[in-house]
């Protein structure tokens, strides 16, 4: 897919708000990677994929992925003979959990619904339970070896705390002597290099036996072992290490287990996160009002009620628009401000979203088409950097997609010849649009030149459209009429805000008469459109008492 038309249309944005709406790094990563495809069956199974996880969180809620995390790298480590630390293996069995229950609710909804895709997503996930279970009665969930993970262990710690509780009580003996209270900096009991000391004043070094294994910064107070309890500390030191090695053993044999399954646990983890990616999917969608459309190959285009994904929902306005039956290109005319571009960007987004495997913020019965490319070329791209003029940067940009275009491409221009002189720009509108519509693609432009009202009213396969423009407002309303082209509206504009008659009258005798029969056409044309709407809205009233 083109990446210009990419960044052109914002795709990255949709991508933007699709991994924020993961609920795993491994999920995230999916996301991360989505590109539109070119292949209809596989733009088919990736929508289908997106409509089961819609049904899914609408018969059973949010699916569970709590737990499951990229565990990866320390089944890459384990799987190489290293031992993994007591928080990856909780990890691990974290994991193990996260998968067993997010299989459980696609199972449960698979029950109401079908759901084939993820079925075959969850068949070849494997419940380690045994190897979970294990890590468990070794582990805590603050990552500590418990006592439980082997008699040995239990036995040391037993241990550890009766000598402990000894050398505590010896030491509180002796800072409960008078005769020793004096020596101290302070009653109390701390350890320092894992050996139990007393605060000892420094004026009484001299006086006061045993080790001295610290001082305070300011050197008043030294930190002394005293000869009643060395043995004891010895005691404590050996158990200590005895019991590390211990937690040790039982972490190499834990992680050895993790390591056996490490290959296994790698591919579940792969696919949970393509999962998270496919659910992340449906909250987009529902977050948009976005629905599924109906694919083709054949350049059938046809959206209702259209809305832009990045316009606030309560902003936009729907846009409707049919391509690829009666025409396969559009020249849209009419002033700025009016949202051709908008409209442009719009059906370029969501048939970039459709292929993506998205839902697309239109109303039911949309159909979208699967494109070898999308081309668009939108906005004032003039490149100071590379002193390219508005004009030479549109230019370069059409002569690199002429190159590409198929029949099978969508072409989107937005002003097209703009930025040079109108009568030569008009004519170059009009050679690249003959030239694109020989090719055979599907093609919507934008343009200011009358000329090209003319030229796609005189084309078989080409029709205009425009955006509506209410006079008495002096406002567009952004809606995109097509079959109707757009006609100047400055005339009623200048004459509603009050410039003289004489004025107005004399600027009309300047525009040739041709001009001026097209401008009335399109006017009553317009008139036709507005009173048949009203009819119909009415009808419609109607029939529903």
């Amino acid at each position: 897919m083109n990446d210009k038309a990419l960044y052109t249309l914002e795709y990255q944005k949709i991508i933007h708000r699709l991994t924020g709406l993961t609920a795993t790094g491994l999920g995230r990563e999916e996301a991360e990677q989505l590109k539109p495809s070119r292949e209809l069956q596989i733009v088919e199974r990736r929508l289908a994929a997106t409509d089961e996880a819609v049904r899914a969180v609408s018969l059973k809620g949010t699916p569970p992925f709590g737990g499951i995390t990229d565990v990866r790298p320390a089944l890459r480590r384990a799987k190489l003979g290293g031992v993994l630390q007591p928080a990856e293996l909780m990890s691990v069995a974290q994991f193990i959990m996260g998968s067993r229950r997010l299989t459980r609710y696609i199972s449960s909804a698979a029950e109401e619904t079908s759901m084939p895709l993820l079925e075959d997503l969850c068949e070849p996930l494997t419940d380690f339970k045994p190897l979970e279970d294990e890590i468990r009665r070794c582990i805590d969930e603050q990552g500590d070896v418990l006592d439980t993970a082997s008699a040995e262990l239990a036995s040391l710690r037993r241990d550890i705390r009766v000598n402990e509780g000894r050398a505590r009580e010896k030491l509180e003996s002796l800072i409960r002597s008078a005769s020793i209270q004096k020596m101290l900096q302070e009653t109390l009991i701390t350890m320092r290099n894992d050996r139990y000391v007393i605060p000892v004043k420094q004026e009484y070094r001299a006086h006061f036996g045993g080790i001295v294994h610290d001082q305070s910064g300011s050197g008043a107070t030294l930190f002394i072992e005293p000869e009643a309890v060395v043995q004891m500390n010895n005691k404590l030191r050996e158990l200590t290490i005895k019991e590390q090695n211990e937690i040790e053993r039982i972490l190499r044999r834990l992680s050895e287990q993790t390591g056996e399954r490490a290959e296994l646990l790698t591919g579940d983890a792969e696919i949970l996160g393509r999962i998270d990616f496919i659910f992340a999917k449906a909250a987009l969608a529902e977050a948009m009002f976005a629905t599924l459309p109906a694919m083709n190959a054949e350049g059938r285009l046809y959206l209702r009620r259209a809305r832009h994904p990045l316009i606030d929902i309560k902003q936009v306005v729907p846009i409707d628009i049919e391509l690829g039956e009666d025409y396969s290109a559009i020249i849209v005319t009419g002033p700025n401000t009016g949202g051709k571009t908008v409209s442009l960007k719009t059906i370029g987004l969501l048939s970039l979203m459709a292929m993506s495997g998205l839902f697309i913020p239109a109303d039911d019965g949309s159909r979208l088409c699967v494109f070898d490319g999308i081309y668009a070329d939108i906005g004032d791209e003039q490149s100071i950097e590379q002193n390219l003029s508005t004009f030479s940067s549109h230019m370069t940009n059409l002569i690199s997609m002429l190159g590409q275009v198929t029949s099978q491409s969508l072409v989107l221009l937005d002003e097209l010849g703009a930025g040079t002189d109108p009568a030569e720009g008009s004519a170059l509108a009009i050679a690249i649009l003959e030239h694109l519509h020989r090719v055979g693609c599907r093609l919507i432009a934008t343009t200011h030149y009358s000329e090209l009202k003319a030229y796609a009213y005189n084309r078989e396969g080409i029709t205009n459209a425009s955006m509506e423009f209410d006079v008495a407002t002096l406002r567009p309303t952004y809606r995109l009429l097509v079959g109707v082209p757009g006609r100047s509206n400055a005339f009623a504009i200048a004459e509603r805000l009050g410039l003289p008659a004489g004025i107005i009258d004399h600027a009309r005798g300047e525009v040739s008469e041709d001009e001026l029969k097209v401008d009335t056409m399109i006017a009553s044309l317009e008139q036709d459109r507005i009173r048949a709407e009203s009819e119909r809205k009415i009808a419609e009233s109607c029939a529903g008492k």
